[in-house]
């Protein structure tokens, strides 16, 4: 039952990983509608990973616990591997390199989306402030000895 619980964890690891690269696509794109739909399926994804790691969790308690382990919190793959039977290590250990493989890549993934969309944000900021102009930033003085402020008058300045 623990191999079928880390089954169902990749799939769905493998199934984010392949959500993260149709979404790099989309940032490229720069369609916004398309990447909040793709946000809201990767809240999916990991709303469904939560429930299968928490069922991951209660196997691995079963499983040592039929190994004649007692564990105190929520055990890893790797107690799990350490109390096993041969037959079942192997398959353990395969388990555990993939999804520690798939998640290493979707983790990679996901930092270049990042930077993407970082990216993203900065060339419309710079846009942004090409179509604002800034007020001159003027430093002399008045007669008097007073910066004049940016503006050309202070706040206070009126005009009657």
């Amino acid at each position: 039952m623990l191999i079928t619980t880390l089954e169902k964890l990749y799939k769905l690891h493998k199934s984010l990983y392949d959500l993260s690269v149709q979404k790099t696509n989309v940032i490229k794109k720069g369609n916004m509608n398309e990447l909040d739909q793709m946000l809201k399926e990767e809240q999916k994804h990991l709303a469904a990973i939560h429930t299968i790691e928490l069922e991951r969790q209660q196997q691995s308690v079963l499983y040592l616990q039929a190994q004649g382990v007692q564990s105190n919190g929520a055990p890893t793959i790797s107690q799990c591997i350490e109390h096993s039977s041969e037959d079942d290590r192997q398959e353990l250990i395969t388990w555990q390199q993939e999804l520690v493989s798939i998640i290493d890549e979707l983790k990679n993934r996901n930092e270049l989306n990042q930077k993407l969309v970082y990216q993203s944000l900065q060339f419309v900021n710079m846009n942004l402030s090409m179509m604002q102009p800034q007020p001159d930033q003027s430093t002399y003085t008045r007669p008097n000895g007073e910066k004049n402020s940016p503006s050309g008058r202070s706040m206070f300045d009126s005009r009657a």
